[in-house]
């Protein structure tokens, strides 16, 4: 006789309650872009780039420089900062708002660059937040047995959607990637994530049309014999509202990690917000009371705002540089498009490898 639905017993993962930042790498693209060549487009100085936004430098990525390319580059080097084989590797996720092709999705192919072809892999899009979002996923993944150990990705090539004319998010944007390799742990090193969004105010920051829209307009171009230049989409943002909105929530959140975290501010010892603003992080910092003595990120000078990648490549320049040491309790709190945001607590990992 069959089973009753009464009587079917489904299993459940078995995880573990601790997880950690095992390693974290990078990759910046090779060209530099300073203050003084994005002035050659826009009425400006370098010295009104720096007040306003705390840039002096941005990478902007070459045609090879691919989501991909930089994802994997960047993965790589978080796996030889884990210490562990790839191998053990069990998902890929990748966090971006700029791949130019939803199919293929790009997490696959660095599974596959990483010599893991055929495990999890998926990308995940939640704006400046999404490296927030994905590392949320894959400790809750490793919680509940869904995977042992995940490499999270942070990558967005903002360069190819930004219109350089604008001079109001010409100066601000940069490509690169950054990731980490979360796994187990006896202790816990990484806190429940705080996140939310504010759908409400999410035109503040938008594409000035969608693809479609874009398409139409191709076709009828062509359609009527026209040949002059179709304008692409690019992003556009409402500065003011997203810096006030930023400066009263993300302040709220950051306290709510900490209660959230158990930990209290004077046990913070390294400050990464996402780089948005020199000006926003400041503010946050002393809304928040840290002491003068806790490192804050400061990877928007020479990077820009490199949306989900900020987080990590932050991370990685302050352990890279000696601003911060592993193991050290650090507060993340990533925001944005969306309007999204995430905040966690995190113990930081192992250096990055040498160049």
């Amino acid at each position: 006789m069959a089973d009753t639905n009464d009587t079917v017993t489904i299993a459940t993962g078995e995880g573990t309650s601790g997880t950690t930042l095992l390693g974290i790498g990078a990759y910046r693209p090779r060209r530099v872009v300073s203050n003084e060549q994005i002035c050659e487009t826009i009425d400006s100085t370098s010295e009104w780039i720096y007040e306003r936004s705390g840039i002096l430098n941005r990478h902007v990525a070459e045609p090879d420089e691919t989501i991909v390319s930089m994802s994997s580059e960047a993965a790589k080097k978080a796996v030889t900062s884990a210490g562990i084989d790839p191998e053990v590797v069990d998902a890929v996720i990748v966090c971006t708002s700029t791949n130019w092709t939803q199919v293929p999705h790009a997490a696959p192919q660095v599974a596959t660059d990483l010599g893991r072809n055929g495990i999890a892999a998926f990308d995940l899009t939640a704006g400046c937040a999404g490296f927030g979002y994905g590392l949320a996923v894959a400790t809750n993944m490793i919680r509940g047995g869904g995977a042992r150990y995940v490499v999270v990705v942070g990558v967005e090539k903002m360069s190819d959607g930004i219109d350089y004319s604008d001079r109001n998010t010409s100066f601000i944007f940069g490509d690169g990637a950054g990731a980490v390799v979360v796994g187990p742990s006896e202790t816990n090193d990484i806190s429940p994530v705080v996140w939310g969004s504010d759908g409400e105010k999410g035109d503040a920051i938008r594409q000035t049309k969608d693809f479609k829209q874009y398409v139409d307009e191709v076709d009828a171009a062509a359609a009527d014999g026209r040949d002059e230049a179709v304008i692409q989409p690019f992003l556009t943002m409402d500065g003011s509202k997203v810096f006030r909105w930023a400066a009263v929530q993300v302040s709220k959140v950051c306290a709510q990690t900490l209660e959230t975290a158990g930990v209290t501010a004077e046990q913070i010892q390294a400050f990464i917000p996402h780089q948005a603003n020199g000006r926003i992080n400041s503010a946050m910092a002393k809304h928040l009371g840290l002491s003068e003595s806790v490192a804050i990120a400061n990877d928007i000078e020479q990077t820009g705002n490199t949306s989900a990648a900020s987080i990590p490549l932050a991370m990685e320049a302050m352990l890279r540089d000696g601003e911060a040491e592993p193991g050290q309790v650090a507060l993340c709190i990533g925001f944005g498009a969306g309007l999204s945001y995430a905040g966690q607590v995190v113990r930081l990992p192992a250096a990055p490898p040498a160049a």
